[in-house]
């Protein structure tokens, strides 16, 4: 009974990693939003399958190299259970055919999503509806993919419809950001990882969630409270938030 999804119940995530670092990553990441929680975790696909078998996710983020059971061995059985997106490093064309045709519902490389672009393709997968992103949408007309209709794939929706949706411009969604986050003249990555840094990540955690090194993410972070006129994570949350004193207005 426990296990029932209730209206307005948070979508319950199952992530399938082999990396700790990343699984905490997506786990900061998609609990920072109410409506996702992430239930629990596997660090290969045989423990991905005695998981879902007991406690019934609503989605299924799944590594496609595992150590033991690998990914796409797990697939066909946790496919029965749980609409399954593939969230790996491998966007070989032979690789993506496979997983798709074992019931793979979505399909994301890392390197080739945000996280904004990430929430959504879960919370569109718990409705059937499928996400790819570009590496996955190549691959279909060249190898003639077929899918075999299950349950968990029935809404698959063409690769051409999904890529657009997979990877819309970073200028949409900072329209609709309000405040003045636009006059902070930070790029699409920048904004990124400021808002990861407003949800309370670590470097860390944002190096796995943005899949860069965290050499990297010190640098974004340095540009960041350049442009922010901070020299803390919490003077800069403030000015992001809009609570700093003098409200930045120009």
């Amino acid at each position: 009974m426990s296990d029932q999804v209730l209206p307005g119940s948070p979508l319950r995530v199952l992530v399938a990693d082999d990396n700790p670092v990343v699984r905490a990553g997506l786990a900061a990441l998609l609990n920072a939003h109410p409506d996702i929680r992430v239930t629990a975790q596997a660090s290969n696909g045989a423990e991905a399958i005695a998981i879902a078998t007991c406690h019934r996710p609503d989605v299924i983020l799944l590594d496609v190299r595992m150590p033991g059971t690998d990914g796409l061995t797990a697939l066909p059985t946790l496919a029965r259970l749980a609409p399954v997106m593939m969230l790996t490093y491998s966007g070989e064309p032979e690789v993506v055919a496979k997983a798709l045709r074992r019931g793979a519902v979505g399909y994301l490389v890392h390197g080739e999503f945000t996280a904004d672009e990430l929430i959504r393709a879960v919370r569109d997968l718990s409705d059937g509806t499928a996400t790819f992103t570009s590496s996955a949408v190549d691959v279909s007309d060249p190898l003639g993919v077929s899918y075999e209709p299950n349950q968990n794939s029935s809404h698959l929706q063409s690769f051409v419809s999904q890529s657009s949706k997979a990877r819309p411009t970073y200028a949409a969604r900072l329209h609709g950001r309000g405040h003045n986050r636009l006059e902070f003249g930070l790029s699409a990555r920048e904004v990124e990882v400021m808002d990861l840094i407003a949800a309370g990540m670590s470097n860390q955690q944002i190096a796995a969630t943005c899949f860069i090194s965290e050499k990297t993410v010190k640098n974004h972070i340095n540009r960041i409270f350049a442009k922010l006129h901070s020299s803390s994570r919490s003077e800069a949350i403030a000015h992001w938030l809009g609570t700093a004193h003098g409200g930045w207005n120009r």
